[in-house]
């Protein structure tokens, strides 16, 4: 589980530096490669720790993101306050969901992704910005989905 949540903080923690060095205009490719990958690994850990536990990793990676690169203040604000209420809603589709981990994960990341999406560019730079928010939505859930397939069948017997 401690690769996981390495993997988990590395992911977001290069996800917030991009986008505090390249702008908005980063965050559809950093939405789907490394946010789907957050948003699966979040349902992965959400079985496995427990909710402040879960919490203290979105909240820790943002104080990460501020120490390797101050000048990204807002960035990991934004990021820490959208990760966190998207984890939370997250967290509460994902355990009224039934069937397999798979579409518990991705019926979750649907909701997640929708959150985040609306919440981090808002946050960050300061205004609702619709084209951003949507291509963001849709690269995370795509890319959720594609890391939950990835993830299902090498995390299947495996304890990080």
């Amino acid at each position: 589980m401690i690769f996981a949540l390495i993997i988990y903080a590395v992911a977001m923690t290069l996800a917030n530096l991009l986008v505090a060095t390249f702008g908005p205009s980063i965050s559809p490719i950093n939405a789907f490669f490394l946010i789907g990958l957050d948003l699966t690994l979040r349902d992965w850990l959400h079985v496995r720790l427990k909710t402040w536990q879960m919490g203290c990793l979105i909240v820790g990676t943002g104080g990460l993101t501020y120490l390797l690169n101050p000048a990204a203040g807002m960035i990991a604000v934004a990021s820490a306050v959208a990760f966190l209420v998207a984890a939370l809603v997250d967290w509460a589709v994902f355990m009224r969901t039934t069937g397999s981990w798979i579409k518990r994960a991705n019926v979750s990341n649907t909701a997640g992704a929708a959150v985040d999406s609306l919440l981090f560019p808002t946050i960050a730079f300061g205004a609702l910005m619709p084209e951003i928010v949507a291509l963001q939505f849709v690269a995370k859930v795509a890319g959720g989905a594609v890391w939950s397939y990835v993830l299902e069948k090498k995390l299947k017997n495996v304890s990080l």
